[in-house]
């Protein structure tokens, strides 16, 4: 279970007053699968940050199983697994079998075990052929899907993925949210494909940095196109 209550994040700009990125952001998110949509600049990403304690509340509270992300950072960042939009920001390593190890260091600390285990979770996801592979070597798709690999090696409770399809071709797109489908895990998600929107049980649409519908798919998709008409 996620709660949000009364959250407010505001960022300083020098010589100015703060900049408010989202204000009286409250809702519990319990569906199995959430997204958030608006334009850009709307708070989206801020949002889904909080998420995971990548961004802490100016004010307000954000608790995820139990535990305030402002002071359990590290525990929260345990169960909620982050996606980013571009794979190369937090794939740190030369190749997807070294990157997923890295994942695993902690939970399996013999190195050929964990090796072997990073291959067998490659694997799962067909990406057993370039595991070994630069990866600058890959496309799009393949590193995100080596991204959502290493997140999953920890077994998170939640996934958080921020617009996780923008830089993959249709092909690629389809895979990738066909492996979001099949994860029994909590996804929340930010996206502009409205078609992937649709698929969630519960949408958020994010304008100015507040919650300006807060509902099912279709009127809130409906919602979306026309305020941005």
């Amino acid at each position: 279970m996620i709660r949000l209550r009364d959250v407010t994040v505001a960022v300083p700009v020098p010589g100015h007053p703060a900049k408010t990125l989202l204000a009286g952001i409250t809702a519990d998110l319990d569906e199995r699968r959430v997204a958030v949509i608006g334009a850009n600049g709307s708070g989206k990403s801020t949002l889904l940050r909080l998420l995971n304690g990548l961004i802490v509340p100016t004010e307000g509270t954000v608790v995820v199983d139990g535990l305030d992300v402002a002071q359990n950072g590290r525990a929260v960042r345990a169960q909620v697994g982050f996606v980013f939009t571009d794979p190369l920001a937090q794939l740190v390593m030369a190749t997807p079998l070294d990157d997923v190890a890295l994942s695993l260091r902690a939970s399996i600390r013999p190195r050929q075990e964990r090796m072997r285990r990073a291959r067998a979770l490659l694997a799962e996801r067909g990406l057993d052929g370039v595991a070994e592979q630069s990866v600058y070597a890959l496309s799009g798709g393949e590193r995100q899907l080596v991204a959502l690999t290493a997140v999953l090696a920890v077994n998170p409770s939640i996934v958080v993925a921020d617009e996780p399809t923008t830089l993959l071709d249709l092909r690629n797109r389809n895979r990738f949210l066909r492996e979001l489908a099949a994860l029994d895990q909590q996804v929340v998600f930010s996206t502009h494909d409205l078609e992937f929107a649709a698929t969630a049980d519960r949408i958020l649409v994010i304008d100015g940095g507040r919650i300006s519908f807060d509902g099912r798919p279709g009127p809130a998709v409906a919602h979306y196109r026309a305020a941005m008409g």
